[in-house]
């Protein structure tokens, strides 16, 4: 038996020659010297509106801001919808790098590693689908890679002439996904990509990259008191359940789309291993709760480590789930030492997370293999930072003999949240760097 990861925390027809495929008009915003201010120009650009400015850590200028984007790229006539962005400013005559979690838009100033290291402008998107960057009517059928990659490829052309130095894609996770699918599509757009701690997933059923991680990570004593807490969990059901049904009556906590509490509880354990290690250490190890323990503390570890599928935790982040069973594929690993005890395997795969009234297309993998493939044997400039301690790492985007200029680095000892440049060893990190750098056309020199 196997299990699957819900989502990426902290979850085609293609476009010919990278060609921008309908939409509202981006008009040329120009570098009117009549418009000094930096945010009357951006304004000036069609489809912008300000929602709020506010100062930026460093002096720097930050603007969040809607775009309009039409609903489906394929119809530039048809319904369109506000999609959130962000501009953070530090001068024109600096790089850009445009940055993406693959959900949510931040609404407050930060900066992205990449943009610290080349002191550039960071423009932020908020995913379709997600936050307030929803269409009405909320049909996901145009949730897929394609679409977001032309929301992508019309913010640039729309900033482009303002931020008219060369442009990094950027994100993390989910995110990083995402930068690598719009540089599939759009691949002149951007001088370089840099994705920490993306999967390249493709597929619902293949246990063995995570498996092979799974036992092998970390020191067997906590692998071993990792997998002993999840079935005391499950052999303990009726005593969780009751705690677990207490905890929804006093927070209105539904469980509508896993179908029931019992099934909700469930989640939880599953889970443990995987999240155990996307999120902690080995120095964490010493936490894990004896087989022993209460059943109160083993709850309240499963809450704080893993949490458990309620209504209210999976609807911010359902349509990645949809997205996850209909195009980019769930991890999947096997979870054989509690096979007897797991009564829902349908939790398994990302389509039980998804609302009970939703359709599920058919599941179509194909634009993410075209992409996976197209890192491998046809990418440039393309930087993958993986974990590796992180099991969303276990199956990676592959550098081939046909890629120029595309490197996928491992960070020693370092997990899903922890990820970054620095954790790199000091090799991998100086190529890093200096790459990094020379895409942005800094020729070496930082901020």
């Amino acid at each position: 038996m196997s299990l699957r990861r819900r989502c990426l925390t902290g979850a085609i027809a293609l476009a010919a020659g990278g060609t921008l495929i309908g939409g509202p008009a981006v008009a040329d915003s120009g570098r009117d010297a009549d418009v000094a201010d930096i945010k009357d120009r951006i304004l000036a650009v069609p489809g912008v509106s300000l929602i709020e400015e506010k100062p930026g850590p460093d002096g720097e200028r930050f603007f969040l801001l809607n775009f309009t984007q039409p609903v489906d790229h394929r119809d530039p006539d048809g319904e369109t919808f506000e999609q959130r962005i962000s501009i953070l400013h530090t001068g024109e005559e600096r790089p850009t790098v445009f940055w993406t979690n693959g959900y949510y838009i931040n609404p407050n100033p930060a900066v992205s590693e990449p943009t610290q290291l080349l002191g550039g402008n960071e423009v932020g998107m908020e995913h379709r689908f997600f936050g307030e960057s929803v269409p009405d009517p909320d049909d996901w059928s145009t949730l897929d890679i394609w679409q977001s990659a032309n929301d992508q490829h019309r913010i640039y052309q729309a900033l482009d002439d303002i931020y008219a130095e060369e442009w990094i894609s950027s994100g993390r996770s989910r995110g990083g996904m995402v930068a690598t699918y719009y540089r599939h599509f759009f691949p002149e757009d951007m001088a370089g990509t840099v994705a920490y701690v993306a999967p390249s997933i493709t597929d619902r059923e293949d246990t063995e990259p995570y498996d092979e991680f799974l036992n092998t990570v970390g020191t067997p004593e906590c692998r071993d008191a990792l997998a002993a807490l999840e079935r005391e969990a499950l052999e303990r059901r009726d005593e969780m359940v009751g705690l677990h049904a207490a905890w929804a009556e006093e927070t209105g906590a539904t469980f509508e789309t896993v179908g029931s509490v019992d099934a909700s509880f469930e989640s939880g354990p599953n889970l443990l291993r995987w999240q155990f290690w996307q999120v902690h250490t080995e120095a964490d190890c010493a936490d894990i709760p004896a087989t022993t323990a209460t059943s109160q503390e083993i709850y309240d570890y499963l809450t704080a480590t893993t949490g458990f599928a309620s209504d209210q935790e999976l609807a911010p982040t359902q349509p990645h789930y949809y997205h996850a069973a209909t195009q980019l594929g769930n991890p999947l690993y096997s979870v054989d030492h509690i096979a007897d005890l797991v009564e829902y395997p349908e939790l398994m795969y990302s389509a039980a997370f998804v609302p009970p009234n939703v359709e599920l297309p058919a599941f179509d993998n194909s634009a993410v293999v075209d992409v996976h493939n197209w890192v491998r044997d046809e990418s440039e400039r393309m930087l993958y930072i993986n974990g590796a301690d992180d099991p969303w790492s276990a199956k990676p985007f592959e550098a081939g003999a046909g890629s120029e200029e595309t490197y996928v680095m491992t960070a020693p000892d370092t997990n899903h949240v922890g990820i970054s440049i620095d954790r790199l060893t000091e090799d991998d990190r100086a190529v890093a760097t200096s790459s990094l750098l020379e895409w942005a056309g800094l020729g070496g020199a930082q901020r």
